[in-house]
């Protein structure tokens, strides 16, 4: 009898995608949203032919800076795993103590503005001792900050909008640069600078470690307390900032006025996890998410549609922004 060779059961092999076609899936999963932004300018510009496209692009970059710097520390925090629900309240009470120090108390607005930077990373301060140090639930520790924030800018602004700074100031946030007002080139230059670090810097790495596995980053020898405290101080620093360049730019502030940043920019910073670096937060993809609200608020007004409008619709943003971010990120994981 003659012995027959075992039979061998072959796998198919998958086809291989060709070089175009996975260049093709990476550049859509990295700028889609950059693509529908450009569709939403051109659907902008078709609903209103009588005014110039540069000028539509003007007013969509001219608008929310304060978001910008605000989704920079918001960014900065998620990167390395902690939740901020202060930087609206530090925001506040820093762009309202700068025209009270200044026009109810009597101090030179150099001083002033110091002394609400100042104010702004105490508040950072507090957030990290309670939620690094002690150990507290950072949602429960920056949700209080922010209240306390709240109340004291409504305190030390005797209830009320303040105002009366020299309008010569006004030129630090509102002067021109080709045609956009320096508000967007400073947001511009500290997206980059914030690019830099996270993606080029030993820092950078860091964060990005501690954000993943914190217990792994301190067996490999991270500072992870150093990081989330630097994290949470910068977040605080960058909220301060934004806060006396939009006092400069307006000649005051009220303070009832800060809570309208908090949806757009937890929308702004969720969404930009699908942009430029998906399934992480990125400032760059921040940025872009945060231009590409705004044009859509911006098509609405265009529409006559305002006021509850724009709040469902940053409502609705933020929870697909967060789902959408949500998805990503356990795609990336898987």
């Amino acid at each position: 009898m003659t012995a027959t060779a075992p039979r061998t059961q072959t796998t198919p092999v998958a086809p291989q995608a060709s070089p175009a076609r996975r260049f093709l899936v990476q550049l859509l999963s990295r700028y889609s949203l950059v693509i529908l932004w450009v569709l939403m300018l051109l659907a902008i510009t078709a609903m209103a032919p009588e005014i110039a496209p540069v000028s539509i692009l003007r007013t969509v970059l001219s608008q929310i800076t304060p978001v910008i710097l605000l989704g920079l520390g918001v960014v900065i925090a998620m990167a390395v795993g902690e939740f901020d629900l202060s930087f609206a309240g530090i925001f506040g009470i820093s762009a309202i103590a700068l025209p009270s120090l200044a026009v109810l108390y009597g101090w030179p607005v150099w001083a002033a503005a110091l002394g609400s930077i100042a104010i702004a990373l105490l508040l950072g301060l507090i957030n990290a001792i309670l939620v690094v140090v002690v150990g507290i639930n950072s949602v429960v520790v920056t949700l209080g900050v922010s209240s306390i924030a709240g109340g004291l800018a409504f305190l030390i602004s005797n209830e009320t909008t303040v105002s009366g700074l020299d309008l010569s100031l006004a030129a630090i946030s509102n002067g021109r640069l080709l045609g956009l007002p320096l508000l967007f080139w400073y947001g511009l230059v500290l997206v980059a600078i914030v690019t830099y670090v996270m993606a080029a810097t030993p820092v950078g790495r860091h964060m990005v470690f501690v954000g993943s596995n914190r217990q792994v980053a301190a067996l490999a020898g991270v500072a992870v307390s150093r990081i989330r405290i630097g994290a949470y101080l910068v977040s605080a620093l960058l909220s301060g900032l934004a806060g006396v360049l939009i006092a400069i730019g307006n000649g005051g502030f009220n303070p009832g006025s800060a809570t309208a940043y908090l949806m757009p920019t937890f929308a702004a910073v969720f969404l930009g996890t699908v942009a430029v670096v998906p399934g992480r937060f990125n400032p760059v993809g921040m940025m872009i998410a945060a231009y590409f609200l705004i044009s859509g608020v911006f098509g609405l007004q265009l529409l006559g549609l305002t006021g509850w409008v724009t709040e469902v619709f940053y409502g609705t943003a933020l929870i697909l922004a967060v789902t959408i971010s949500h998805l990503v990120q356990r795609r990336v994981r898987t």
